[in-house]
C-alpha cells in the first residue's frame, strides 16, 4: 500500500509539472485501489485481533498497522486532490511562482519521505524513521513561507484566471504539507511498535538516549 500511495503521489506531482491532464485523471481513477487496500488491511487486522489474540510486539504491530493504513489512505486522498487541481486549470501553473515558493524542493522531499518510510517499516529501523521529523519541518517551513509569497503575488495580479490558479496552487501546497504530517504520523507508529514508545504529541520534547539510538532493530 505504501508503494501504491507513493506511486499515486509521484504521478500527481508529475502531472502538475507537465500539466498532463490524462495522467491526473489516472491518479483520480486509481484512488479506488488505495481505498481498497485500506479496507483489506483493516479486515485482516481485525481478523488477527479477534482470532489470534496477539500480545507484546505482535499486538503493537497490528494496532500500529491499523493506524498507519488510515494515514496512507489520507496521503492517497491528497494525491487525488492535487490531480484534481491539475484538471481544473486551463493553463499550466506559473513557473516563476513555483520556483519562488520552492515547491520542487517540497515535492522532492515528500517523495523522499515516502521512500524512507517504506524502508524503515520493512527493516524496523527506528533511527531511519526519526530522520523524517526534520524533513517534515522543512515541509512546514516552505508551507509557512508560501503565505507571504502568495500574498505578494496576488497584490500585483489582476487576471482573474491567474488569481484563481494561485488559490488552487496554495491549496496544493497545503495538501503537500499534510502529506508530510501523515508520513511523520506513520513514523511515530513504527517507533511505537518497535520500541514501545508513544511519541504522538511529544515529538518536540523527545530526547533520544545513546543506548536507544544504537539499538534500532530491537524487536522484543
Amino acid at each position: 500500500m505504501t508503494y501504491l500511495v507513493r506511486g499515486q503521489l509521484d504521478k500527481a506531482i508529475s502531472s502538475f509539472y507537465s500539466f498532463d491532464k490524462d495522467l491526473a485523471k489516472e491518479v483520480i481513477k486509481n484512488e479506488k485501489r488505495v481505498n481498497g487496500s485500506e479496507l483489506k488491511i483493516d479486515a485482516k487486522g481485525e481478523h488477527i485481533l479477534a482470532l489470534f489474540n496477539p500480545v507484546a510486539i505482535d499486538l503493537r504491530f497490528v494496532v500500529a498497522s491499523l493506524k498507519m493504513v488510515s494515514d496512507l489512505e489520507r496521503i492517497g486522498d491528497n494525491a487525488k486532490g492535487i490531480a484534481q487541481y491539475v484538471t481544473k486549470c486551463e493553463n499550466s501553473y506559473d513557473a516563476d511562482l513555483i520556483e519562488k515558493i520552492r515547491f520542487k524542493e517540497m515535492t522532492d522531499t515528500a517523495l523522499e519521505m515516502l521512500s524512507i518510510l517504506s524502508e524503515s517499516f520493512e527493516t524496523d529501523n527506528t533511527k531511519l524513521a526519526r530522520t523524517l521529523f526534520s524533513k517534515d519541518e522543512l515541509m512546514d517551513e516552505i508551507n509557512l513561507n508560501a503565505n507571504q509569497i502568495m500574498t505578494d503575488y496576488l497584490k500585483n495580479q489582476s487576471d482573474p484566471e491567474k488569481v484563481m490558479q494561485a488559490i488552487y496552487f496554495l491549496t496544493i501546497i497545503r495538501k503537500m504539507e499534510r502529506v508530510g504530517d501523515y508520513v511523520t504520523n506513520i513514523a511515530e507508529e513504527i517507533i511505537f511498535y518497535v520500541k514501545a514508545k508513544v511519541l504522538r504529541h511529544k515529538r518536540k520534547s523527545l530526547k533520544i538516549s545513546d543506548s536507544d539510538s544504537d539499538n534500532d532493530s530491537d524487536s522484543n
